[in-house]
């Protein structure tokens, strides 16, 4: 649960402030007006902050607070009173219940998440962030904070045709979509290092994708399918060779921060449907000078949607960012600080919480001056 920063430091005086409250209420009524309604409150609220011992804590001050007032009213009697009391244990007993139950679901909760990050390192794992004189950055960023896998992907190899990568996104969600996933980085791997060409690559991922698709029942057996982006560099990384499949189109950045959105010239559609029919694969080729940053995503990102209802358009924003770090840093973003950049303004575009999974990687060739500052010294 996101909490905010001013809310978190005061949150926990908020049982104290309702017995202030009520006393302030028994005060300032007459006689006849009880507050102790308002202190059996004051437990109540302590359930989601405190441990058992403070619940109790705080049940035991209202039963105080409120034997204490009725003394300095005057109107302290043991029949109507006692019946009071009882009932603010009562609640207090209540609350610690409730407190007990709410910490046996957090310990289950962090086991659940501990497993799903687990889990995604094991079926997504992060990327080496160097590849020759590639540099890379990847972020996995859920749309739920417990859900933390799910169709996005991305992956790097090194092969002997040059370095590949693969940016893609499956077609629905939970397990059938975390099982495509797996099939696609695992077909990818092989074929990445025994396909000399990338559409020779791409036909043995539709290969693999219409026999597991085949292997589905329901919706997932006629509409499971994968966009996917896949990219393949030069030797000497001068040049880049892109497959895009239905995939959001990536967006080619330049050192002095000018940047281009690489939209296929000819459409082809997603991985996984060749039983409707066949597609060629295009391979487009595009100029990758040194200080160029590819940055890859998925359609979390471009689907995002502001209270108007507007979609992120990364070839206005994503410049008007990268600018705007060069001129308070006087140097180009790293490719992690750009995907941080980037998931932060994305958030900051749609409101809040993130809309749709994104998959996020950043491939950067750095200007010679770079790559030798960042080289560790010999000797």
């Amino acid at each position: 649960m996101r909490v905010l920063p001013v809310w978190s430091r005061v949150r926990r005086w908020v049982p104290a402030l309702v017995i202030a409250l009520a006393a302030l209420v028994d005060l300032l009524t007459p006689t006849s007006v009880s507050s102790a309604p308002l202190l059996a409150v004051a437990p109540v609220t302590a359930v989601s902050l405190f441990g058992p011992v403070g619940v109790v804590g705080v049940g035991l001050s209202a039963m105080l607070v409120q034997a204490g007032l009725a003394f300095l009213d005057g109107s302290y009697g043991w029949q109507g009173d006692a019946a009071v009391q009882i009932t603010l244990a009562s609640v207090t007993a209540l609350a610690v219940g409730l407190n007990r139950s709410l910490r046996l679901q957090h310990a289950s909760a962090s086991r659940a998440r501990y497993a799903a990050e687990m889990a995604q390192r094991a079926v997504l794992p992060s990327p080496p962030s160097r590849l020759g004189d590639l540099r890379i950055a990847a972020r996995y960023v859920p749309a739920e904070d417990m859900a933390l896998i799910g169709g996005d992907l991305y992956v790097m190899q090194e092969t002997p045709f040059g370095v590949r990568a693969m940016v893609g996104d499956v077609r629905g969600k939970g397990l059938s979509a975390v099982t495509a996933v797996s099939v696609d980085i695992g077909v990818f791997r092989y074929a990445a290092d025994h396909e000399p060409d990338l559409p020779a690559l791409v036909a043995c991922m539709e290969e693999a994708l219409l026999r597991e698709s085949q292997r589905r029942e329901g919706l997932d057996a006629t509409e499971g399918f994968t966009t996917a982006l896949i990219v393949q560099f030069a030797d000497d990384l001068s040049r880049v060779h892109i497959v895009n499949r239905g995939h959001p189109a990536p967006v080619l950045l330049h050192a002095d921060g000018r940047a281009r959105v690489l939209e296929p010239v000819e459409e082809a559609p997603p991985l996984g449907i060749s039983g409707l029919g066949a597609w060629a694969s295009p391979v487009e080729t595009h100029p990758f000078p040194p200080g160029a940053m590819l940055l890859c995503f998925t359609d979390g990102v471009t689907e995002a949607r502001d209270p108007a209802g507007v979609f992120y358009d990364p070839a206005d924003r994503v410049p008007h960012m990268v600018q705007s770090y060069l001129r308070q840093t006087s140097h180009f973003p790293e490719p992690s600080t750009l995907l941080d950049l980037l998931a932060r303004d994305v958030s900051r575009h749609s409101g809040g919480a993130p809309q749709d999974d994104q998959a996020l990687l950043a491939l950067h060739r750095p200007l010679p001056q770079q790559d030798l500052l960042a080289r560790p010294r010999q000797g």
